[in-house]
């Protein structure tokens, strides 16, 4: 049995007056010091980890003030404070001890904009992505790009100084910040502007807060002009920090302070609010994707296309690229990316031209791809091949791989994994080639693999060597690596942290910026901090403050990994390999992934959150010498008894009183999850929260009673067969209001589906299709057999939605073929997913036996519910390994193609169909939406593929009491209003799931594809 975990660390009594007192003066946001909480802040996208105190989430700029002002009271005063947007960080900058102040979860507030002088007010925790999706009706962007563009904040962005591809053109985010609102300790606020340095000088006489940092800052950056000229290296991306070269213009006539807040990691003041400068959307853009037989090519090739006036130069590796080709990311990219006949890619270059001048930009395109043909003739530059992209929607395919590119890294194969540590050196352009040549001899001096991919016309590249910080002996490893790249990057002019920061790479500052301009960093910070409150560790220490800084070889979640069990680790993988990318922190609501982190704004909903709990649980247990691979082994065999009934209601009871566990944080994160699979191929690392998940719930159960609907939900497919054979006595005794209500009070099931009446059965009476035994089917023709398809039922359609699967019995009769329908076998998916896994094991194996019995028959075998038949692929396979056979369940839209397209394509007419795709099969086959659009089309009808997220029904999470609101919030999200604006008797939904949600929410419901077809045929 698994054991009670109550030795998570708690929060200090001052942590909690402060926040008893922020509550009593009015605090309109939430506040958090669960240990599950605390710890979804303690990683960010770094290696490292460290535990807060506690996090507060303001609504507004008048919830941090008010943070401020009572952090200065005197008996608060030891208390720290540091901000945090998006976690995208890979250098740790939002990582601390004491209190997180986090603005992504409410104050994501687009609060102005003027089209005509060309800027945008935003609030800190606007994500990037979102800014340009309300930006783009206007012909505006904000031109600042980086690869997590979809879940970082803008408050991040500002506050590291982001910037990546197209940086050569559009500079960094401090060059398109025209002020921010901050909040200085104390509570006062400071809104900054470019000024005149006479009326700088002028606020720097006021005897108050902000008098004295205008007074430091203009003394400390005009006194040191000329040092600050001198050694601060010529490059695009500058560096990130206190910007003393840009605070003034160049004839020193303009003041502005806002260069100093842009990139200071939060360590100066809290950023609430920021003016933006946005540009206009070029009206043409083209990109050419340069194929090379070797990275060093792709390097050296790069400055003539820069050369060639182009907005930017990313560059890939071969590494990155096979890593793109394992991924889901690959399909949507791989027309636009060939390989070349016999020729190995080991290098690729990605040209972007932009701009409103169509003919100067075919001009300046051509140019450069007569150049690569010459190349490729003389045999020159490494050249093998060219593509050129002119589409609007290729283009942004192509980069959104070059996006994922960062966390695909993290899912190489084996326990050294690329890291970030120093993966983001700045050189200048021309010594780029030169310099990585230097930088991979001392990466293979140590035998380490690595990827490497960047931006070559502004020298950037990202470098993450593979490393295992599980090894004590390579974790210092890393830090001797470190240290070499530092000297190595000062060799050729550069700089380390060249584009994410510094972070806990602070410590190199002093050496970097010289003792004299490391003084003047100091008297700024002691000027907007002087007691080290804000971010401490970070940058700088205040003058005259004698503190510590952030060692890059500081605690990392390694630290804490390595002290699980390695068995464990290997067998725990989607929870123990999530390296922090937060790709399913995705704002889009039309992303599939995670619809429980989009409806609740808790990053304990999240794949992430998830793997980070189960991480922490799995490492108490071994604290506790408790090893949960032998606990699953011993629970086949063991039986229940009177004794562990007992002893799991005594348990229950206790939690009930609140005894303590860390394993029922852990369990709501766990039943939050929709199961919905996203995850398992939208993240970069494949984390599968439900495999997991279900091994969770199995053990806790060994503890807690189960509440009555897990036993509800995973009997359903012994229950609703025999309950179908008097379907309207049953439907009569649901709809009962008692009924309903018992259901929802004490079994916490709500809005039951009834039964389908007709039942299934009911109208195979006669039909030749009905259940034929293996023995008739055996003595079928040869020619019988060629034609004939076999119809698998699943639970949900069969018994719920029979008119679904009588319906593709009369499609298939209509294409020439004879429907059988198979008998029922149960497929187990409900038990997989409350954790029954015991009982889903006998069930898979027992149904495995049965279809692979049936596949030796050599006849198709199709299903009609994506979730269903995909878990005849994934989680049998996870469960049986080679007990599962191979038997091959096909979906509707797969065994139709090889029937249909023998005939000859009629003419499109008609009024479009939309097609709401199920989001576990559209993240598991991400082709199945263009299948459908192209059997549709060989009947003369134009299908169109609706871009939602998840419905929010996801098998009975949405039947569930404790999830009721959630699942219909989820369906508002993207669903509600694609079906208000589409003809309902046009929408079609493969999945049973989701048409009953439709059901349910519109009052009526759509159609599956295959119904659609047959009314299309007549």
């Amino acid at each position: 049995m698994i054991p009670q975990i109550s030795q998570a660390p708690g929060v200090v009594q001052l942590v909690l007056n402060f926040l008893q007192a922020l509550e009593q003066q009015g605090f309109t946001g939430d506040t958090a010091t669960r240990y599950a909480d605390r710890l979804t802040m303690a990683t960010d996208n770094s290696i490292y980890q460290l535990l807060p105190d506690a996090v507060v989430f303001p609504r507004s700029t008048a919830d941090v003030a008010l943070i401020a002002r009572l952090a200065s009271q005197e008996r608060f005063t030891s208390l720290i404070f540091t901000p945090r947007g998006g976690g995208t960080g890979t250098n740790g900058q939002a990582l601390n001890q004491g209190i997180i102040v986090d603005m992504s979860r409410y104050m994501n507030r687009i609060i102005e904009i003027n089209p005509e002088e060309g800027w945008v007010r935003v609030e800190a925790g606007v994500i990037k992505d979102q800014l340009n999706q309300y930006l783009k009706p206007y012909g505006y962007f904000f031109a600042p790009e980086l690869s997590t563009s979809n879940r970082a904040t803008l408050g991040g962005m500002i506050n590291t100084d982001a910037s990546g591809q197209g940086s050569l053109v559009y500079g960094k985010t401090s060059d398109h910040v025209l002020g921010v609102r901050a909040v200085l300790l104390g509570g006062d606020i400071l809104d900054t502007q470019p000024m005149p340095v006479e009326l700088a000088e002028t606020l720097g006489k006021d005897n108050t807060t902000s008098g004295r940092i205008y007074r430091t800052v203009l003394d400390s950056c005009r006194d040191n002009r000329q040092l600050i000229i001198d050694k601060f290296p010529k490059l695009n991306r500058f560096l990130t920090g206190y910007d003393l070269r840009h605070v003034f213009n160049d004839d020193l006539s303009q003041f502005d302070l806002t260069r100093i807040l842009t990139g200071s990691e939060g360590t100066l003041a809290m950023i609430t609010e920021a003016r933006l400068d946005i540009t206009r959307l070029p009206k043409v853009r083209r990109l050419v994707n340069v194929k090379y037989n070797s990275f060093d090519s792709a390097l050296r090739n790069a400055p003539f296309m820069v050369e060639a006036r182009a907005l930017s130069v990313e560059t890939v590796d071969s590494k990155v690229l096979n890593l793109a080709r394992e991924d889901i990311v690959w399909h949507s990219v791989s027309e636009l990316i060939t390989d070349v006949p016999d020729k190995e890619m080991l290098g690729l270059n990605i040209v972007e031209f932009a701009g409103d001048d169509g003919e100067l930009i075919d001009s300046q395109v051509a140019s450069l791809c007569q150049r690569l043909d010459e190349l490729m003739a003389q045999g020159e530059g490494g050249v093998i091949g060219w593509q050129l992209c002119q589409e609007l929607s290729g283009i942004e395919r192509i980069y959104a791989m070059r996006k994922k590119a960062v966390g695909l890294l993290g899912n190489a194969k084996g326990a050294a994994k690329p890291i970030p540590f120093a993966e983001d050196t700045c050189v200048p352009p021309e010594h780029l080639a030169d310099y990585i040549v230097e930088f991979r001899a001392l990466l293979d001096s140590h035998g380490l693999s690595y990827g490497m991919f960047g931006h070559v016309d502004a020298g950037v590249l990202h470098v993450r060597p593979a490393l295992d910080m599980c090894d004590p002996q390579q974790e210092i490893l890393m830090k001797k690596i470190s240290d070499d790249v530092v000297t190595l990057t000062a060799k050729y002019g550069g700089l380390l942290w060249g584009e994410h920061g510094k972070g806990f790479r602070a410590e190199y500052s002093p050496a970097f910026f010289g003792e004299q301009l490391y003084a003047e960093l100091r008297k700024i910070k002691a000027a907007f901090d002087p007691d080290n409150r804000l971010n401490p560790g970070k940058i700088c220490p205040p003058a005259g403050v004698d503190a510590p800084m952030m060692q890059v070889d500081a605690v990392k979640r390694g630290t804490y990994d390595r002290q699980i069990p390695i068995a464990v680790r290997s067998s725990w993988r989607g929870a123990m390999e999530c390296n922090g990318n937060g790709l399913c922190f995705n704002f889009d609501a039309k992303s599939p992934m995670c619809p429980s982190m989009k409806i609740t704004s808790n990053r304990i909903h999240s794949p992430k959150g998830r793997a980070t709990l189960v991480r922490e649980w799995l490492r108490l247990l071994a604290d506790r010498g408790v090893d949960p691979l032998a606990l699953e082994k011993e629970l086949p065999e063991k039986r229940a008894s009177l004794r562990t009934l007992v002893e799991r209601t005594r348990n229950s009871w206790h939690a009930r009183k609140g005894e303590y566990d860390f394993s029922h944080e852990v369990k709501e994160a766990m039943s939050g999850c929709l199961a919905c699979k996203a995850c398992s191929t939208q993240c970069p690392i494949k984390i599968d929260v439900p495999e997991f998940r279900s091994r969770f719930l199995q053990l806790y159960h060994t503890r807690y009673l189960r509440p009555m609907r897990d036993h509800l939900v995973a009997t359903v497919e012994s229950y609703a067969p025999l309950m179908a054979r008097a379907p309207k006595t049953f439907n009569f005794f649901i709809n009962q209001p008692l009924v309903r209500k018992l259901s929802e009070k004490h079994i916490g099931m709500i809005d039951l589906p009834l039964l389908s009446t007709p039942s299934l059965q009911r109208q195979m009476v006669g039909h030749r299709s009905a259940n034929l035994t293996l023995e008739q089917l055996e003595a079928l023709s040869p020619a019988q057999k060629a034609k004939t398809v076999l119809v698998v039922q699943d639970p949900f359609t069969s018994y719920y939605d029979a008119q679904v699967v009588a319906d593709f019995i009369r499609l298939v009769e209509r294409l020439g073929y004879q429907p059988v329908l198979l008998p029922f076998s149960p497929n187990g998916k409900a038990q997989h997913i409350k954790g029954f896994l015991n009982r889903f094991a006998r069930t898979a194996q027992k149904t495995s036996d049965f279809l692979n019995r049936v596949s030796l028959l050599g006849m198709p075998m199709v299903g009609v519910d994506p979730a269903l038949v995909l878990c005849y692929r994934d989680e049998y396979k996870q469960t049986l390994g080679d007990k599962r056979g191979d038997f091959n369940v096909m979906l509707v839209h797969e065994w139709l193609p090889a029937i249909v397209n023998a005939q000859a394509t009629q003419e499109t007419s008609g009024e479009a169909w939309y097609l709401f795709g199920h989001c576990t099969e559209v993240t598991a086959l991400p082709g199945a939406p263009a299948q459908w659009a192209s059997i549709f089309a060989r009947f003369g009808a134009k299908l169109e593929s609706v871009s939602v997220g998840c419905c929010g029904m996801a098998g009975t999470y949405g039947h569930e009491v404790v999830n009721h609101a959630n699942s219909l919030g989820i369906y508002e999200l993207s669903w509600h209003q694609a079906m208000q604006r589409l003809p309902r008797n046009r929408c079609l939904a493969t999945g049973y799931s989701c048409r009953s949600q439709v059901k349910r929410v519109e009052g009526s419901g759509v159609r599956h594809p295959l119904q659609a077809l047959l009314e299309i045929m007549g």
